[in-house]
């Protein structure tokens, strides 16, 4: 799987992803570095979700762009990877100027890793060293690291059922016109599949579902769309990368899940309604692809 830019296309911000990962706790994160600040939109559609600087990305506000967007582990207390990021690039002298400064914009979000290893999470440190390894998105490592190294899968049931989730990368050709990628950890309550056998769903409506403490779970994605998009096309994306979730997570955006999808565009124009519909087609298909990456890898 590629994801060099497509030929004699130039992006306006070029995207790097790094990962810092602690093995014997299970726990990580995963940064995504913009290399000037790139148009940024959240969708969030879990019932259990942890966010970081979120709402700053709506329609009317005073910042609509970002430096880096941070996927941690940790719960809650992963949040404060965003910290070490958030240093790293005002030593950079990037961020959102003020008369005291620049203030780096890093929204964030988290999945619950817990209950899989030693009850450790993220801390600044991560965040700083996730910069400090951040590589073009045609050299990133996928499978269980980063974000992804205490994510696990199919928790209806009970904890002997539990699968390994993970960390995976998608894409998918928009032709002349340009690329979509998609970074996904998957740490999902549902079962990930996109088999027409055997649907979980109907066993968890049949029966009782899990007692399981740990069960708390989220999918966190985030969708780089490298062709001239605005901003109406990127919150149509969002929508369509949720789509991207469903159809391979089975059930999706439960109660249990903080399910919540970023898209930032490396391009900025206007987007006819054809070119808004390929681009958000693309990254629901770009996800899917991403989700089964994260499980392969």
């Amino acid at each position: 799987m590629s994801y060099q830019h497509p030929p004699n296309a130039q992006a306006n911000i070029r995207a790097s992803v790094g990962h810092a990962t602690d093995a014997d706790a299970l726990t990580g994160c995963t940064v995504i570095l913009f290399d000037r600040p790139a148009l940024a939109v959240v969708d969030i559609r879990g019932g259990a979700s942890g966010t970081r600087e979120t709402s700053l990305m709506g329609d009317g506000d005073l910042v609509q762009s970002v430096d880096a967007i941070l996927l941690t582990g940790g719960s809650a207390f992963g949040l404060a990877a965003a910290d070490g990021v958030m240093s790293f690039l005002r030593e950079a002298g990037r961020g959102f100027q003020t008369p005291a400064g620049s203030v780096p914009i890093v929204p964030a979000a988290v999945l619950y890793d817990l209950g899989v290893g030693k009850p450790i999470w993220p801390t600044a440190r991560f965040g700083t060293a996730a910069c400090e390894a951040a590589k073009p998105l045609e050299e990133v490592e996928r499978g269980l690291m980063g974000v992804g190294i205490g994510a696990t899968t199919n928790k209806l049931f009970g904890p002997s059922q539990r699968q390994r989730g993970g960390f995976g990368m998608g894409s998918y050709s928009l032709g002349e016109m340009g690329m979509v990628y998609a970074i996904t950890a998957v740490n999902a309550f549902g079962r990930v599949t996109d088999s027409v056998e055997d649907d979980p769903r109907v066993q968890l409506l049949s029966g009782p579902s899990s007692q399981d403490e740990t069960r708390t779970s989220t999918t966190l994605s985030v969708v780089l769309i490298d062709a001239p998009v605005d901003r109406r096309t990127l919150v149509r994306a969002a929508v369509a990368a949720h789509d991207g979730f469903a159809r391979m997570i089975r059930p999706c955006h439960t109660i249990f899940d903080g399910d919540v999808v970023f898209v930032a565009a490396l391009q900025s124009g206007d987007c006819s309604n054809e070119r808004t519909l390929a681009c958000s087609t693309a990254a629901e298909l770009a996800v899917e692809h991403s989700i089964r990456d994260a499980i392969m890898s």
